[in-house]
Order: C-alpha cells, then structure tokens, then sequence
C-alpha cells in the first residue's frame, strides 16, 4: 500500500511537459510597458476624477491581454463580457443574499458556469464578484469601473498591441 502511494506520488511530480518557450527580452519588456501604460491611465484617471475606475483584477487582466495577447482568455469579448457577467454575478448575490460566505461563493461559480457557457471566460475576472463583497458598491460598479475600466483595456491592448507585436490583435471579436 504505501509502495503504491509512493509510486503515484512520483508520477504526480514527473514532468511529462516541457516548459513553455522563454520569452524574449524585447517581448517581456513591451508587455510590462503595455501593462505599466494601462494600470497607469486607470490609476490616474481614478485619482483625477474621485471615481472608481480601477480593479485589482485589471492587473491580471493586463498580464493575459500584453503577456499572452493571442490567448482565447485575452480576446476583447473574454475581456468585456467576462468582467461584465462576473461583476453582475457578485452584485445579484449580494443584493439577493446579502454578504455572507456562502453567497460569496455562490457568485464566484454562477460567474464561472454562464462565462464557460457563453465562451467568455476570463480568468481575472473571476475575482470580481469577491472584489464586489470586499467593497460593497451599488449597481454603477457595472459601468463605473467594470464596463469603462474593459474597455480602457481592450482599446489600449488592440492599439498597443497592434503596434508593438507583428501577430494581429484580436484574434477575433465576437
């Protein structure tokens, strides 16, 4: 028994995958700019204007659509629709059950069964409906900073992306 265990413990840690190809320098650089560009027009533009218009998963949001730009998960209609129905999720389930544990979670899974089943899963945005718990805003967090802060993102990765990398972005829209 404990042979056995010990057995499926190696295959558990056996790399069957090598990793994926280092990026080059030139291309680490141009994401972290296009990240530094965008999380730095959100930033300012919410300081400027006393508005909400930046969430902590828009970082991460920044890392799929400069990082990995021809990913499925980095398309703009991931990037919108996702954040969208994930926010939606969070602001339906607290309204609904208010601000406990178990709405919390409820909220997290309904927003990852209707992205997976819309196809407009965005790993980041996941983490909306725990941001909307955290916070606890009014249903303007949809618009301001949900839809505005998407769209900032998706138009400065088409622009940006379009300039710097010679593979086109998007790979398609909707």
């Amino acid at each position: 028994m404990i042979q056995h265990s010990r057995s499926r413990l190696k295959d558990v840690f056996r790399n069957e995958e090598s990793l994926p190809p280092k990026a080059s320098p030139k291309m680490i650089l141009t994401a972290a700019i296009g990240g530094f560009i965008t999380i730095a027009l959100l930033s300012h533009a919410t300081l400027s204007s006393g508005m909400l218009l930046i969430l902590g998963s828009f970082g991460a949001s920044c890392v799929l659509v400069f990082g990995a730009p021809a990913s499925p998960f980095s398309q703009p209609r991931n990037i919108i629709a996702g954040h969208m129905i994930s926010s939606l999720c969070g602001l339906v389930a607290l309204n609904l059950f208010g601000p406990t544990w178990l709405s919390v979670a409820l909220a997290c899974g309904f927003a990852i069964a209707i992205m997976m089943s819309t196809r407009t899963v965005h790993p980041p945005a996941g983490s909306n409906p725990v941001i909307v718990f955290l916070s606890q805003p009014g249903w303007d967090f949809l618009l301001f900073p949900t839809l505005l802060g998407a769209l900032v993102i998706t138009v400065i990765a088409l622009i940006y992306n379009n300039i710097t990398n010679k593979n086109r972005y998007p790979r398609y829209w909707w």
